[in-house]
């Protein structure tokens, strides 16, 4: 029998702030496809479709009981971890990048699933050991290994961006469990000190990117240019922006990859500064209601799943939007919900349903 409550807790206002965002998304990337129509329409009618996929998803997971996805967290993530070896054998590789699996028609990305079965893990690991007693080093090594198998195995497709997010969700996630002082001290310092040994391990475009970040003026008609034109779009769009369509640097395609990465610098161009702000207040909506569920959550689980998921949303919005104005390196991480990808799409909208379903069952535990 259906539970009337679990109507009564349903977040509306965060379902229709993420209707919203992707309702957005599409209407740019109508204007993206008026640039060249032959060849990109095709984006427009795909990113449709992973809409309705993803909808589907969240429709899917809303009646499960979202106890069940930390329960079996450990085998889910480990099935992940397996795609991941996979797409290392047989993957199918675009731009220099070995991340896909083709199955039929259809392109998956392994490393958007491990993700969010990698936030099953925490959940699971937090939910079952917490306690009076802060975390030490000593009783952080199951997770430790799992983020570094898990950032490795997406490190080397290569994938910097979504292997960065998983490290960035761990560490967050130390600022809301009980860590001792000390281990979160010598844990920082570790990852700092990893820093320039990781140099080694980057690609040539990869450190080609990081010395643009530096100085865009260094390689203006290769390297540099992705960022410069990105902001000449987004500064050239003024107060009110040059309106629909009518952006030089979308509909001249002197920006790059307009329809993934720099989906908000046509956003930005043709919609102004305030088009901007109002995206980002629909984005600080999507996370304020998150972090209501996180805390409103009646037990353990449910709070650290709700709050990794905000941070998963919350730092691939940072690290997008910072990427278009010039404050991050380029390293192919799309704007939830608003850029175009199928994976990234319904990885996204399957988090949503899993934030919605922690918000409905607030009352049970």
């Amino acid at each position: 029998m259906f539970d009337r409550r679990l109507l009564v807790n349903f977040d509306f206002i965060l379902l229709l702030s993420v209707l919203f965002i992707a309702a957005l998304g599409t209407f740019n990337l109508y204007s993206i496809c008026l640039s060249s129509w032959e060849e990109s329409s095709v984006f427009f009618y795909r990113q449709i479709y992973w809409i309705l996929i993803g909808l589907a998803g969240i429709i899917f997971v809303l009646p499960l009981n979202y106890l069940n996805f930390v329960r079996y967290a450990y085998y889910l993530h480990a099935l992940a971890l397996l795609l991941l070896l996979v797409v290392i054998v047989i993957g199918k590789t675009k731009l220099g990048s070995q991340r896909w699996l083709a199955l039929g028609p259809v392109n998956i990305q392994p490393s958007e699933i491990a993700k969010i079965t990698f936030i099953f893990m925490l959940s699971k690991f937090y939910s079952e050991n917490g306690s009076a007693k802060p975390f030490g080093l000593k009783d952080l090594w199951l997770p430790g290994i799992f983020l570094g198998v898990t950032f490795l195995l997406i490190f080397i497709q290569p994938d910097l961006g979504t292997a960065g997010i998983v490290a960035l969700i761990f560490v967050s996630l130390l600022f809301f469990v009980r860590v001792k002082v000390k281990s979160f001290v010598l844990c920082a310092a570790a990852g700092l000190a990893t820093l320039p040994l990781a140099w080694g391990f980057l690609k040539d475009y990869q450190k080609q990117r990081v010395l643009t970040f530096l100085n865009p003026e260094l390689d203006p008609l290769r390297s540099g240019y992705q960022i410069i034109q990105s902001k000449i779009a987004i500064g050239s769009g003024c107060l009110l922006g040059k309106g629909f369509s009518l952006g030089t640097q979308n509909q001249l395609r002197f920006l790059p990859e307009q329809h993934t990465d720099f989906a908000f610098s046509v956003w930005g161009e043709e919609w102004g500064f305030l088009g901007c702000l109002f995206l980002l207040f629909l984005f600080f909506i999507l996370l304020y209601r998150g972090l209501c569920i996180a805390f409103n959550s009646k037990n353990l689980a449910g709070t650290v799943l709700a709050l990794c998921l905000v941070f998963l949303l919350f730092w691939q919005i940072i690290i997008n939007l910072s990427m278009t104005v010039g404050l991050f390196p380029v390293v192919g991480v799309p704007l939830p919900l608003f850029s175009y990808g199928g994976s990234s799409m319904v990885t996204t909208m399957l988090a949503i349903g899993v934030l919605l379903n922690i918000g409905m069952r607030k009352f049970k535990y």
